[in-house]
């Protein structure tokens, strides 16, 4: 009894240290009032802190909660004759999650670039005056084409 609180207890400790180590680099970076200024949606900055801490809940839940948020079995043994409907809608949720989770890394990645000042670094060093969108453009494309290629290859089920 003593070990499983003391287990709870750990776990919940590690928990709240990881999530608060997630939220001061999203602070830090500046990530949040960025998107605001950008959209020109200052005013509605608290929805954008709420929407990532509720992005970060449930994304927690989801991932330690698994085996209790799998809809498709519940609808498989109710609906048999619809599994290839939830099978479209899955593909077109994950499509796009993944469309939203690599903007939001993305934006991520830039924003951590930029505090670095990295890339005016960069630029100053190779004499780079012109095309700096379509350099960030093509890097973009270039993930995309590895992402395609890796799923499209199935690489992701050989490995491991």
């Amino acid at each position: 009894m003593l070990q499983g609180v003391f287990l709870i207890l750990t776990g919940v400790s590690y928990g709240l240290l990881a999530a608060a180590g997630v939220f001061t680099v999203l602070a830090a970076v500046g990530l949040v009032p960025r998107f605001a200024g950008r959209t020109h949606t200052a005013e509605y900055l608290w929805i954008y802190e709420e929407m990532v801490i509720f992005g970060s809940l449930t994304g927690c839940v989801l991932s330690i909660f698994s085996r209790y948020c799998q809809l498709g079995a519940w609808w498989e043994k109710r609906f048999p004759g619809y599994v290839g409907l939830l099978h479209g809608i899955g593909g077109v949720w994950q499509a796009v999650f993944g469309l939203f989770a690599g903007m939001f890394i993305g934006c991520l990645a830039l924003a951590i670039a930029e505090m670095l000042d990295s890339i005016p670094i960069l630029t100053r060093r190779i004499s780079f005056r012109h095309g700096l969108g379509l350099v960030i453009t093509s890097m973009a494309a270039g993930k995309i084409c590895g992402s395609v290629l890796y799923f499209w290859t199935e690489l992701h089920r050989t490995v491991g």
